[in-house]
C-alpha cells in the first residue's frame, strides 16, 4: 500500500474560489476591491551582504538562502504551518520501507519558458554531490542512495540514486527510511536547476539576466553586486494567483544604524532579522515601545575552534576557553532580543534538556582545571607559554562587540591574550573553509527540525561545512548507526550519546540560541518566518 499526499489543498483554493465568485458583486464591496488594488505591492528590505553564492548547488548561509527560498522551489515547500507540501511535485508516493519516493511533477515553467522536468533534479542533485563542483552543502545528499560514495570520489555522480522515469516522473532512493525527507526536498541544495542553461553556460548564476534562470514565485531582474538585489512576481510560476507582491528590492548595507534609520524614514518596509540586523542599542527601546517582534528559532551561535591549529589542538584548552564565558551578559547587555544562553549545541526545540546544557555558565573553577591540564598536555609552564590566540569574526556590531566582550572574558578569567580579526562576509567565510582561522564566529539554523542536522555537520573532518576539522569515530558512529535506527525513543538516545561526546571534545564552544527580532510596517502582512529561522515572502503582501 502506497502513502499518497493528494492535492486536497489546491481542491480547497479552488472551492473557496467560487464561493467566493457567487458571493461577489454588491457595489460596495466592489470599492472595497478596488481600494485594496490600489495599495502599491513593493517591498523594501535590507539584506546586509552580498550573498556567497545563488546557486542552489553552492549557496551555504542564511543570506544565499534568503534570496533563493523566493526565487526557486524545490519538489516540496514548507508553509505557513511549518509543514513540508506539494509544491513542484502535485503528487508524491511513499514505498511500505519508506526508501523510495515517486514524485509527479505538475505542469511548471522556469522563467525562460521551459518546462521544469524531472531531468532538471536529476542535473541538480548529480551537479551538487559532484566533488568536482566543490559544494559546502553535499552532505545533504547523502541520504539518497550512493551520495555519499560519489561525493568522496569513490563513485561516479550517474549511480546516484535518482532516476527521471519520464519528464514528469522522478523516483529516489534513499540510503536508509528518512522521515524528514520532504523537509529535505524543500531546502535549497535540493533545488532543480535548469539543465540546458546550466550546461551552456557554467556562470549562469553570477548575474541577473537571461541566462539567471529560476522557477519559484519571484524572478531576479536586477543585481547590482554589493549594493542591491530585485526580485519581481513570476507571472509563470505555478501558483501565482497566491503572489501579492510585485518587487521586492534587497538592499546590501552592512550597518544595523543605517538600517533603521531608513526603516524610520520609510525606506524599508522590514527591518532586522531574519532578513538584516537591528543595532542592539536600539532593541530595548523597541521592545519598550511595544514594536520588536521576538520569535525563538532552532538556531545556535557558537565559536568554532580550528583543531589542528596549536593550542586549540588540545581539548582542555578548548573547555577552558567555552566554560570561561559568560552568556548570561552577552545576552543581557549585548543581543538584547531574548536569546537563551547555551551550554549544548542541538536547540531545545529539538532536545529539551539542552535547556540547561552540559555545563554551567561562566564556570570559572572549572575552566581554570581544564587550562592547567591542557597547559600540562602541552608542556608549557603557564598561561604565558601559551600560543597567541586570534578571534575572527565577519563585519558587523553585534559580533564585534561579543568577540570584544569575550575576549575580555579570556584575559581577566584565564589570563589569555586574544587578538581581534574581523573581515567582510565573502572574505570571511571562504577563510572559515579553508581553516584559515583559529577561533572563528559562526551560527547554524536548522535546515529540518531534527537534532541530526546539527550534528552531521561535525560527522566527517572534510566535510562541507566542518570548519573544525574536527572527527570522532564513535561520534560519527553514532550518528550513522541513528539513521538505520527505526524506534525514534532509541534513535534520540542516540543522537544525544552523540551530543555528549562532542560537548565533551568541544570542537564549538555554543554561546547562546538565537531567536528572530525584527521591525515591520503594521499593513505588510503574510511573511512566514519559520521556526528554524527562514523567511519567505510568496503569502506575504500590503492591505
Amino acid at each position: 500500500m502506497k502513502k499518497r499526499f493528494s492535492i486536497f489543498f489546491s481542491m480547497l483554493l479552488a472551492m473557496s474560489m467560487f464561493l467566493a465568485a457567487c458571493n461577489g458583486g454588491d457595489s460596495a464591496s466592489g470599492d472595497k476591491d478596488k481600494k485594496k488594488e490600489d495599495v502599491p505591492q513593493e517591498m523594501k528590505v535590507n539584506i546586509n551582504s552580498e550573498p556567497f553564492s545563488l546557486h542552489p548547488g553552492l549557496a551555504n548561509d542564511a543570506t544565499s538562502g534568503g534570496v533563493l527560498l523566493q526565487t526557486f522551489e524545490g519538489l516540496t515547500r514548507i508553509d505557513k504551518d511549518g509543514k513540508p507540501q506539494p509544491a513542484m511535485a502535485e503528487d508524491i508516493q511513499v514505498s511500505d520501507d519508506l526508501t523510495q519516493y515517486t514524485f509527479k511533477l505538475r505542469d511548471a515553467k522556469w522563467t525562460n519558458g521551459d518546462p521544469v522536468t524531472a531531468n532538471d533534479f536529476v542535473y541538480a542533485w548529480r551537479w551538487a554531490v559532484d566533488p568536482a563542483n566543490q559544494s559546502q552543502y553535499a552532505y545533504q545528499l547523502y541520504y539518497v542512495k550512493g551520495g555519499q560514495a560519489i561525493n568522496e570520489g569513490k563513485a561516479k555522480p550517474e549511480t546516484l540514486g535518482v532516476e527521471a522515469k519520464d519528464e514528469k516522473t522522478l523516483v529516489v532512493t534513499l540510503e536508509n527510511p528518512t522521515p524528514y525527507f520532504l523537509e529535505l526536498t524543500a531546502f535549497y541544495t535540493y533545488f532543480p536547476v535548469n539543465e540546458k542553461v546550466a550546461t551552456a553556460n557554467d556562470k549562469w548564476y553570477t548575474d541577473a539576466g537571461d541566462s539567471y534562470v529560476s522557477n519559484g514565485p519571484f524572478k531576479m531582474t536586477e543585481w547590482a553586486h554589493q549594493d542591491k538585489i530585485v526580485i519581481e512576481k513570476n507571472e509563470d510560476y505555478w501558483d501565482a494567483d497566491a503572489v501579492s507582491l510585485t518587487k521586492v528590492e534587497m538592499y546590501m548595507i552592512n550597518d544595523p544604524s543605517t538600517e533603521l534609520s531608513m526603516f524610520d524614514n520609510g525606506e524599508l518596509d522590514w527591518a532586522g532579522s531574519p532578513f538584516g540586523t537591528l543595532p542592539t542599542d536600539a532593541l530595548k527601546q523597541l521592545k519598550d515601545d511595544g514594536k520588536l517582534n521576538i520569535k525563538p528559532i532552532a538556531g545556535t551561535y557558537w565559536y568554532k575552534f580550528q583543531t589542528e591549529k596549536p593550542p586549540l589542538n588540545n581539548k582542555n584548552i578548548r573547555k577552558a576557553l567555552a566554560y570561561s564565558i559568560n552568556r548570561q551578559a552577552v545576552v543581557e547587555n549585548i543581543t538584547q532580543g531574548g536569546q537563551v544562553p547555551a551550554m549544548a549545541i542541538v536547540p531545545p526545540s529539538m532536545i529539551k534538556e539542552n535547556d540547561k546544557g552540559y555545563f554551567k555558565d561562566q564556570d570559572i573553577d572549572k575552566a581554570k582545571e581544564f587550562l592547567a591540564e591542557g597547559l600540562k598536555e602541552l608542556g608549557l609552564k603557564d598561561v604565558s607559554e601559551l600560543p597567541p590566540i586570534t578571534l575572527s569574526y565577519n563585519t558587523s556590531e553585534a559580533h564585534q562587540k561579543i568577540a570584544q566582550a569575550i575576549q575580555d572574558m579570556w584575559k581577566k578569567n584565564l589570563g589569555v591574550e586574544v587578538t581581534l580579526d574581523n573581515a567582510e562576509w565573502a572574505v570571511y567565510i571562504d577563510k572559515m573553509h579553508k581553516g584559515d582561522y583559529m577561533v572563528g564566529r559562526m551560527g547554524w539554523l536548522g535546515d529540518f527540525n531534527d537534532p541530526i542536522n546539527f550534528l552531521e555537520l561535525y560527522r566527517d573532518k572534510n566535510g562541507g561545512n566542518n570548519d573544525t576539522f574536527w572527527e570522532n569515530a564513535e561520534f560519527k558512529q553514532l550518528l550513522i548507526d541513528s539513521q538505520k535506527e527505526g524506534d525514534a525513543n532509541k534513535r534520540l538516545e542516540m543522537l544525544k550519546q552523540a551530543e555528549a561526546i562532542f560537548m565533551d571534545e568541544m570542537p564549538v564552544a555554543p554561546i547562546y540560541f538565537y531567536t528572530n527580532v525584527w521591525v515591520k510596517k503594521d499593513n505588510l502582512k503574510g511573511v512566514v518566518v519559520s521556526g528554524l529561522g527562514d523567511v519567505q515572502l510568496k503569502w506575504a503582501k500590503f492591505e
